[in-house]
């Protein structure tokens, strides 16, 4: 009766380390939910058309291909269609202000002269109307183009104008472009982009709010 009863205590044992290292097992094999960490997503940088990480100085072009690519989506090329590609105005004032100190003062311009050339480049005929009826000759330089009314050849038919206006920002600017039809007046195609301030320089420590000069201080 004795070896009996040390036969089920021995089988006893054994069965219970049998359960004491599975049940180690598995704690290794399932970790605790509650202790585990979601794996990090990985964070993707902003690259130009050739791969290239993209900084917003000296990167105007690329926001207006942007820009462009959005206006001209929905609108087809033709050799028969003239288009006036004009400057982008501030939209409180609708007129350049050459007293402005804003680091984006000259975005309305560079947006008219890019946006010629994304418009050419897609095969859109884009009319200029600065150009002169000759040459004008100086003691330095010679030039086709002109503001002087007088000097203005004759404008072609325009059928569509390309223009915006710009909305500035603390850290930058929305550019709102339109394609307008002469005639009817009616909007065909717009587009809204944000241009970062240091599209032309390096962020700078005074900035300009409502007209008054504002002096900050970037922190590294």
């Amino acid at each position: 009766m004795a070896n009996r009863q040390r036969k089920f205590k021995n089988l006893f044992l054994v069965k219970a380390g049998v359960l004491s290292m599975l049940a180690l097992s598995g704690c290794g094999l399932f970790p605790d939910a509650t202790s585990a960490k979601p794996a990090p997503v990985p964070t993707q940088k902003a690259v130009t058309p050739s791969g290239e990480p993209l900084s917003a100085l000296g990167n105007v072009e690329y926001y207006t291909f942007t820009l462009a690519n959005e206006l001209f989506a929905n609108v087809r090329p033709s050799r028969q269609v003239r288009y006036a590609v004009t400057g982008f105005v501030p939209v409180t004032t609708m007129a350049y202000n050459d007293a402005d100190q804003h680091p984006l003062m000259l975005l309305g311009h560079q947006l008219e002269q890019g946006l010629v050339t994304e418009a050419t480049k897609r095969g859109f005929l884009a009319q200029e109307y600065k150009l002169t009826n000759n040459i004008i000759m100086s003691d330095h330089a010679e030039r086709v183009l002109t503001r002087n009314i007088d000097q203005l050849s004759a404008i072609e038919r325009v059928d569509y104008y390309i223009t915006g206006t710009v909305v500035k920002q603390e850290s930058g600017a929305m550019v709102n472009a339109r394609i307008i039809d002469a005639n009817s007046k009616e909007i065909i195609s717009a587009a809204t982009r944000f241009f970062p301030a240091e599209v032309f320089w390096q962020k700078e420590h005074v900035t300009t709010r409502n007209g008054r000069l504002y002096r900050s201080e970037i922190k590294g």
